[in-house]
């Protein structure tokens, strides 16, 4: 008992069993020690001067100056172990010797770049999205880097937006389950341990809602909307210790999310109970005024740090404001304690006091700049995240031995716009990113041609390749085309109205159509496209998304039957722009259209299908595979009681794949409205040719509550459809009673 109580007063005095300070009692030291200026300067990041991922506003002399007064916390932008050890040096220059915090964008690698974002989500494979982000912590962390502004964990149902490539897709569920995979990818066995970086759930809130998929517009929503889909990622995130959060751009409900003390004092820092810190959006604080949300950059910084925000990145509005703010009793000095001993803490857990340049290593920079397994990885994840939409006539797999290949489009021989958005860029890109045109080739017979022809421009008018792609397709046994969007036409700030293949690709299409020569069309992008003509003209058809570094060679694997495609669409595909917003689980109405050729007094459109051209959830593989046996452990529940649900899966084809096995609810009659379906399980098999496997889920309470119209989070009692299947339109359904 003695010793109980030793413990017990020791922790209260701030001690360890040990004897040792806590993180807690010696930042409560530092902040002590601290002067205002010197507290407010932990809650200031600016950008490094090469390179800026928003409009950078830097006075490079300015900053160095700062840095060594102590009146900067963190810096983006900044990588290499000699570059950081550099700012480090400035850092320890100042008074009380606070090293600085180094962040990078590190969105789907770092010196090894994976599928984009949206593209992993389509591999449906929870164990290769986390490997991917332990592999990018490892390399970037070896780079000197602290901390990443990642996972995006927005829902997004809208693919005019262009940051969909950044994230997981429109479902809640599978958003969810990415994001804390992400979170433990980066974060590793802990912070403090030289392969883990802080994680950072962004944005924060609900920036995929933006009205009409314009980037940085108003987000307009109920509160029940709001904590229901777009919150839940950012809430799990929390709960599974994410290091940071970032503010969103947008407002909610007019009061923009970098001064909204409802997300950011009630629920994540209260009712949540988050300790980490929160950090700005690229200069989001000062732009409060052009939101006409405050009057000047003193007043923007004074609704910031009210309602939480506790870093200011590249606003210049904290350093410039809060001490003035401060002196005129306008912000409590006990909150800018708070959010310094937020970021400090993060400092220590990261072991930057006992050592400050203990991630600035030229030698592991160096084991991690060409890192074979690495590359090897990528490989395997590129060639998981493709998507079979059709192969009609079986034309893939394709034969290592056919005699002539003819490889068409713009995007056949790109090499760094491989990496998609959002990739860190190298000079020795155009060497070490294997292109569409060297895969193929790789893996062709030595006996085997591959002819190309660029054919046209990503995007342009221009039509004088037409010819030279015509002759080269009549020259081959068959055509592989590479159609889709730019890189960079996917990405923050790349919001389109238009989500047609851009330029006269689809005119290209048609031409080399008109050859009769069968065709395999490669789809590249960072989000869903619209391309009709293809769809319904073209028999086979991948997505290939942008693949990352190894993009070749994981695009070929696919192609020549290495690796069987499972990928799983994880946003609907839409017929036209007209349809946007389509998502699968909508609400239904009170004149819903039970087919798509009654359109009179329903809620359809007179000229167009409800449904979409491809729906979430699909995928085909190069084998079937057979649903059969849905076996329910009761059909009458009561109460907090387990469902059971099985279903049998038979690979009826010829080729070993793997199938993503979807489970879906429908709870018929609530208090509030609810959605056709809702994805709350999935499990990812590898099932022999011939071979049938059980797959189980359980359900339970916890699974069907919902947010009512005052908010309440609980369940009702009633009937529910349980719905098991290959995608979210083609399942097997069976219905059950569940009493409260």
């Amino acid at each position: 008992m003695k010793r109980v109580y030793f413990l017990l007063t020791v922790a209260a005095l701030g001690f360890n069993a040990f004897g040792q300070k806590t993180i807690d009692q010696k930042v409560a030291d530092l902040l002590s020690k601290m002067t205002l200026e010197e507290k407010i300067g932990q809650l200031v990041q600016y950008s490094g001067f090469e390179y800026a991922t928003g409009p950078q506003n830097s006075n490079s002399a300015n900053v160095l100056n700062e840095i060594k007064q102590g009146k900067v916390g963190s810096m983006l932008n900044v990588s290499g172990a000699a570059e950081t050890q550099k700012f480090q040096e400035l850092a320890l220059h100042s008074r009380l010797k606070i090293p600085l915090l180094f962040g990078q964008d590190v969105i789907h690698g770092y010196r090894t770049t994976f599928p984009v974002n949206l593209g992993q989500a389509a591999s449906w494979d929870l164990k290769l999205i986390e490997r991917s982000e332990r592999i990018a912590a490892t390399e970037a962390s070896a780079y000197g880097i602290h901390w990443t502004f990642a996972p995006m964990v927005d829902i997004a149902r809208d693919p005019r937006w262009g940051r969909v490539m950044e994230g997981s897709g429109e479902d809640t569920y599978l958003g969810t389950r990415i994001g804390l995979a992400r979170i433990r990818g980066f974060q590793g066995k802990g912070l403090g341990n030289l392969d883990a970086i802080m994680a950072c759930a962004k944005h924060f809130a609900a920036y995929g809602a933006a009205v009409g998929g314009r980037d940085y517009n108003s987000v307009d929503m109920s509160l029940r909307q709001l904590n229901e889909t777009y919150l839940p990622p950012f809430k799990a995130a929390a709960e599974a210790g994410v290091a940071t959060f970032m503010n969103s751009f947008n407002d909610i409900n007019g009061i923009p999310a970098t001064a909204n003390k409802y997300i950011l004092r009630d629920l994540l820092k209260g009712k949540w109970n988050y300790r980490g810190f929160v950090v700005s959006d690229w200069g989001s604080i000062g732009e409060m005024v052009s939101h006409g949300y405050a009057k000047d950059n003193k007043e923007a910084a004074e609704k910031a740090i009210l309602a939480g925000s506790d870093m200011d990145m590249e606003s210049r509005a904290y350093m410039a404001e809060l001490p003035k703010l401060v002196k005129e009793g306008k912000v409590d000095p006990k909150l800018i304690d708070d959010a310094a001993k937020r970021i400090l803490v993060k400092k220590f857990e990261m072991g930057l006091f006992d050592d400050p340049y203990r991630f600035s290593s030229e030698k592991r920079q160096q084991e991690q700049t060409n890192n074979n397994e690495n590359r090897k990885f990528g490989r395997e994840f590129g060639s998981k995240s493709i998507v079979l939409l059709k192969n009609e006539k079986n034309v893939l797999p394709l034969s290592k031995s056919v005699k002539t290949v003819a490889l068409i489009g713009p995007f056949g021989k790109e090499t760094s716009a491989n990496h998609g958005f959002w990739s860190v860029a190298f000079k020795d890109d155009n060497q070490r990113i294997v292109t569409q045109f060297e895969g193929i080739k790789n893996q062709l017979d030595k006996s085997s041609i591959l002819l190309y022809a660029k054919g046209c421009n990503a995007d342009d008018q221009d039509k004088s390749m037409f010819a030279e792609a015509v002759e080269t397709a009549k020259k081959a046994d068959v055509v592989i085309m590479t159609l889709g969007e730019g890189h960079a036409m996917s990405g923050e700030a790349k919001s389109r109205s238009n989500i047609h293949f851009s330029g006269v690709q689809e005119e290209l299409l048609k031409e080399i159509a008109k050859t009769g020569k069968p065709i395999v069309l490669m789809i590249n992008a960072g989000r869903p496209l619209v391309f009709d003509w293809a769809a319904d003209n073209i028999p086979t058809i991948l997505y290939t998304w942008w693949l990352g570094t190894e993009a070749g060679n994981s695009i070929a694997d696919v192609l020549f039957g290495t690796v069987n495609p499972g990928g799983k669409l994880p946003m609907t595909f839409p017929r036209t722009e007209g349809q946007i917003p389509v998502y699968y689980n909508h609400y239904n109405t009170g004149r819903p259209a039970k087919n798509n050729t009654d359109r009179n007094y329903v809620s359809a459109y007179i000229d167009l299908d409800n449904d979409p051209k491809f729906p979430f959830g699909y995928g085909l593989s190069y084998t079937q595979f057979k649903y059969s046996d849905m076996n329910l452990s009761a059909t009458d529940l009561k109460g907090n009681q387990t469902l059971k649900i099985s279903v049998n899966v038979s690979n009826t084809g010829k080729y070993d794949g793997e199938e993503v096995v979807q489970l879906y609810i429908r709870d018929l009659f609530g208090k509030v409205v609810r959605p056709v379906k809702e994805l709350k399980g999935f499990e990812k098999v590898f099932i022999k040719k011939g071979e049938t496997r059980t797959v189980t889920f359980t359900l339970t309470p916890e699974n069907l509550k919902f947010y009512d119209d005052q908010l309440n989070y609980d369940w009702e009692g009633g009937e529910f459809d349980i719905m098991v299947g290959t995608d979210s339109q083609n399942v097997q359904t069976k219905r059950i009673n569940w009493l409260k």
